[in-house]
């Protein structure tokens, strides 16, 4: 886990995550509520029983995060694991996940994700026009957000 990686996870306002059932049939759900723990991703299961069901049956994950204005961020692959009130570590990482929430949201588990690969999502304008600043980026996508 970069520094990078750890940005654009701050930057970042959801992240969208890859589950597969016993059958490969895939599932992608988005999270408003995730961070990294030392070498870890975490997140707060709020309304998430498919991604916990299958979690529970294949533990391969796909993540996917980018900041919107910037259009850069991060896919990781990586092992899932439901962390439960009965894991010690539970209360650690709950301490992280509710200063996101302030409260807001009840969760009783916690999706902690072992990274085992990652690869940059950058939009196509950076590829296709290589002089492409960020900041012309941002100017851009504010505009098609009409922000």
């Amino acid at each position: 886990m970069n520094s990078d990686i750890k940005k654009y996870i701050h930057q970042s306002v959801l992240c969208w995550l890859a589950t597969a059932s016993k059958e490969n049939i895939p599932n992608v759900s988005p999270k408003e509520v995730f961070t990294y723990y030392g070498d870890y991703i975490i997140i707060a299961n709020i309304a998430s029983p498919q991604t916990i069901k299958n979690i529970k049956e294949n533990q391969n994950v796909c993540l996917s995060f980018i900041d919107v204005l910037v259009q850069k961020g991060y896919q990781l692959k990586g092992k899932a694991s439901l962390i439960t009130k009965e894991n010690e570590a539970y209360f650690a990482m709950e301490k992280e996940l509710l200063e996101i929430t302030e409260g807001k949201f009840p969760f009783s588990s916690i999706t902690k994700i072992e990274v085992t690969s990652s690869k940059p999502i950058i939009a196509p304008k950076y590829i296709l026009y290589p002089e492409t600043t960020e900041e012309e980026q941002i100017e851009s996508a504010k505009k098609a957000y009409g922000i």
